[in-house]
């Protein structure tokens, strides 16, 4: 699950949307590394993004980066505050931008609709209905990041609503990820039951048994500290920083830490201060260490944060709810963190049950699908087969019919056909016009006779004279 970087420049406050997901798994300062030599990237080579899942995530990002280039919208951004982001109130401010910004924005409204239009067309044609007649605005209405109505500029609504849309879509982030985690576990509990299932009862008693060992392994790990808590911190402070953790300063501490330099704390960034602990638990070179159940163990610890720190639930950390969490009793507790292991079950049996239901529906379909390909592509052999005998017979027949013309001709008395398919009549015919036109040169060769060609009588016939 790791994060890439596509870090916003306009404050802390854009952050709100998209800090969840646009971030990047930010690396705490290792002040006892060697200083290496910065290598600058290469030219044209652009930080590569990552996607934030929503299906509308390009034109999220076109729209944000179009909006960044005017000078006054981003003015009037920087001096924003969450609950105008959050309500909206800047669509208005989109009159007040540059006319070229409005041509670009109009221009990426259009491609969007152009293509919700395709994908709508996809899945109508997907699902064999027959339309003659298609209405693009009633069926764009089931899109809530855009205004359905105007679909050729974009306006202050369009804003509104991407604005809207986006952070909605963004607090279910969290959601949907432990939603995955927990299919995962239990996936992961099924496929251990079928692999027992199929051994036998001694062979399943020594399987148990390593399974426990397995488990008890990855219990006996050192004390992890409560996320946010002074120990946790302190120990960040010594580990990471390379600093003395008698002279542990909260402000110092945040600065560190604000690797972006934006002046809070996002998601990612805190993240990244549960390292250290995490470490702790999880080791990738061990079997018996789950590295997807590491990272749901962070998004627990970075919830658990979050849920005592941020009090305007931006998702955001600032300095003054840092420094005002370093007040709490809960700070200084040395209450110890319960993993993943110490918890809870993250699925009930009658979920697992349930999940283990709609697995077999699946493997059936999936089985029933298997054999009618496997049919068709029996048929198909069969099909092949049939060609291929046809194909034979064909030439056969040719053969036989070229056996036959030339039965026929030998009966008629008619010369055979040479090889290439002439008379072999022509052939001779060739050779003697060659032989005589070869009977007029002079051979000087040792051992053979030489032809005369000239007018003188030969020696063997009378002479006559006057």
């Amino acid at each position: 699950m790791a994060k890439r970087s596509w870090r916003m420049t306009s404050g802390p406050h854009w952050l709100l949307l998209l800090s969840i997901t646009f971030g990047a798994w930010s690396v705490p300062i290792d002040r006892n590394a060697v200083p290496q030599e910065a290598h600058p990237p290469p030219e044209g080579k652009q930080e590569e993004n990552l996607d934030t899942g929503l299906f509308y995530d390009r034109y999220l990002r076109e729209v944000v980066e179009v909006l960044e280039t005017d000078p006054l919208f981003r003015e009037k951004l920087q001096a924003a505050n969450t609950e105008d982001i959050e309500k909206g109130r800047l669509g208005k401010e989109l009159d007040l931008v540059g006319h070229h910004v409005r041509t670009r924005l109009d221009e990426l409204k259009r491609q969007e609709v152009a293509r919700l239009r395709m994908l709508l067309k996809a899945k109508l044609d997907s699902t064999n209905t027959e339309t003659l007649q298609i209405d693009h605005a009633a069926l764009l209405k089931q899109f809530e990041h855009l205004d359905p109505h105007n679909q050729n500029t974009f306006e202050s609504a369009d804003l509104e609503l991407l604005i809207a849309t986006a952070a909605k879509d963004l607090r279910n982030y969290d959601l949907e990820r432990h939603e995955e985690f927990k299919r995962y576990e239990m996936l992961k509990e099924h496929e251990r039951r079928e692999h027992l299932r199929g051994l036998d009862q001694e062979e399943q008693e020594r399987e148990e048994q390593r399974l426990r060992r397995l488990s008890e392994k990855h219990r006996q790990h050192p004390k992890v500290y409560a996320p946010g808590s002074v120990a946790q911190l302190r120990e960040v402070w010594r580990e990471t920083d390379g600093l003395d953790p008698q002279e542990f300063d909260p402000r110092t501490f945040f600065s560190l830490h604000d690797t972006n330099g934006d002046g809070v704390l996002d998601e990612q960034e805190l993240e990244a201060l549960f390292t250290k602990e995490l470490e702790k638990v999880y080791d990738p070179r061990n079997e018996e260490d789950d590295m997807i159940e590491m990272e749901e163990e962070r998004l627990r610890m970075r919830e658990h944060v979050m849920k005592n720190v941020d009090v305007n639930q931006d998702r955001l950390v600032s300095l003054d709810e840092f420094l005002r969490s370093t007040q709490k009793r809960e700070f200084g507790s040395p209450e110890e963190w319960k993993t993943l292991d110490d918890s809870k079950p993250v699925y009930t049996e009658a979920e697992l049950q349930q999940f283990e239901a709609e697995l077999r529906e699946k493997e059936a379909e999936l089985a029933q699908r298997a054999e009618s390909l496997r049919q068709e592509e029996e048929l198909l052999k069969q099909w092949g087969t049939a060609l291929e005998a046809q194909r034979k017979e064909y030439q056969q027949a040719v053969m036989d019919m070229s056996q036959r013309q030339r039965n026929q001709q030998a009966v008629d008395g008619q010369p055979l056909p040479g090889p290439n398919g002439e008379l072999q009549f022509r052939q001779e015919m060739k050779n003697l016009e060659e032989q005589g036109a070869n009977a007029t040169i002079s051979l000087d060769f040792p051992g053979e006779e030489r032809m005369n060609t000239s007018n003188e009588p030969t020696q063997n016939l009378p002479l006559h004279t006057s």
